[in-house]
């Protein structure tokens, strides 16, 4: 007859929570009403963190003791917690603490993302072009908010997801175009009082949105500053001659650029001067870059309302925003299951998103805090080895579960084995 504590383990592996994951329950406990809440709570950012299957029933079907899956789907579609509250709270504790504090010289990028779907009946999936892929897809379309430190911490700060014309038509609600959206984002985190400077790419860079920044003032009375791409066809006004972008730049004699070296050792050339910009308002930085000196269409376009500014500052700091978006997107969809929610309702997919959001700042706050955990074996550096920390020490639970349970070692000979079993992970 097979063992009892073999068959528990056919499906589910995970016995003990990381005590990342415990950590966060004490911090959060308060936004739930009673303790299922916050065992539902605690075993979906289990399974986020270090699950195989990270939809409700692979996280369900992994952890030992977990409730029938029903009950946790529940709890992300109909059971009454505040979701922007838990995200609030999220970030009041991560702009408190060591070098995630909001920064002088902070960044906040801001880009759009597509989360792959296999299911059409989701509330808000709708057919998008991926302009990286070339080709229509099944997908729910986000735009998110991160913040950077110039001490390369970085977290998501907010989002929100994009609801087709036609979804808004049939739901009978108004329709909300990106701008909009991105607007409601720099609102939300301006009047936060999170300062630094926004960075986005040339699809959000229309008037309404800079000429919006530009009328925000910081606590100081300064102007909100932003960095974007601008698109080649943009017209741009210059003494008194009105070109497109690429036109201008084409026109630049070779010997006025100027030589920078980036912090990884690249080498550009760059020419910069203020212009007007059509349906901006205000008066405008250009920075053209070029790979070579004799290079005529330029590699990069970059556009500030900071025209006080030198362009080793621009370039330096839009260069954060990939760090604010582009690692978050990835590691989310690679390690985090942000596109594996498989939840119809839309409320669900909604706290779906701000629970890998709050996965990947515990994280964060592990590394901002110098990597020091005691319940990891060393210093850890990256988000990864956050990860792979938290898996080991699911791992060494599991074990210590397994060998009690059928009676292989006990007392000494058991930590024997348990250290060997360490050494050799």
């Amino acid at each position: 007859m097979r063992n009892k504590a073999h068959k528990g383990l056919e499906k589910r592996s995970i016995i003990k929570r990381p005590t990342i994951v415990e950590e966060a329950v004490g911090d959060f406990a308060d936004l739930f009403d009673n303790k299922c809440q916050r065992e539902h709570f605690a075993n979906y950012l289990t399974g986020l963190m270090v699950g195989n299957n990270k939809t409700v029933t692979g996280i369900t079907d992994e952890i030992v003791h977990a409730s029938d899956q029903s009950c946790l789907n529940r709890f992300l579609n109909e059971v009454d917690w505040d979701e922007k509250k838990m995200n609030e709270k999220r970030i009041d504790l991560l702009i408190g603490e060591g070098d995630l504090k909001i920064h002088p010289r902070g960044v906040l990028a801001l880009d759009n993302v597509l989360i792959n779907h296999d299911g059409k009946l989701i509330e808000d999936v709708g057919w998008f072009w991926d302009h990286s892929e070339e080709r229509y897809k099944v997908a729910h379309d986000y735009l998110f908010i991160n913040y950077v430190n110039p001490d390369v911490s970085h977290y998501p700060l907010d989002f929100r997801r994009f609801k087709k014309r036609v979804h808004c038509e049939e739901a009978n609600v108004k329709f909300v175009n990106h701008t909009e959206l991105f607007i409601d984002l720099v609102d939300r985190m301006h009047a936060k009082k999170l300062w630094g400077t926004f960075t986005f790419d040339s699809y959000f860079c229309g008037g309404p949105i800079l000429n919006h920044i530009n009328s925000l003032r910081d606590d100081r009375g300064e102007v909100r500053p932003y960095i974007c791409d601008l698109k080649s066809n943009r017209t741009i006004t210059f003494k008194g001659v009105s070109p497109s972008a690429t036109a201008m730049a084409m026109s630049i004699d070779p010997a006025t650029k100027k030589e920078i070296i980036h912090p990884n050792g690249k080498k550009q050339w760059y020419f910069t001067v203020c212009v007007g910009v059509s349906e901006v308002e205000h008066k405008c930085r250009i920075v053209f870059l070029w790979d070579k000196k004799s290079d005529r269409e330029p590699k990069k376009i970059l556009l500030t309302n900071k025209t006080n500014w030198e362009v080793h500052r621009i370039v330096g700091v839009y260069r954060f925003r990939w760090t604010g978006t582009e690692t978050f997107h990835r590691d989310g969809k690679q390690e985090l299951g942000m596109g594996d929610c498989q939840l119809r309702n839309g409320v669900g997919q909604t706290r779906h998103m701000y629970l890998v959001m709050l996965a990947y700042s515990l994280a964060m706050r592990i590394l901002g805090s110098c990597g020091l955990c005691g319940w990891a074996s060393g210093r850890l550096r990256t988000v990864g080895e956050v990860w792979r920390a938290a898996l080991s020490e699911t791992i060494r639970g599991t074990i210590a579960w397994v060998v009690e349970s059928i009676g292989l070692a006990t007392g000494r000979d058991f930590h024997k084995l348990m250290k060997r079993l360490v050494a050799a992970r």
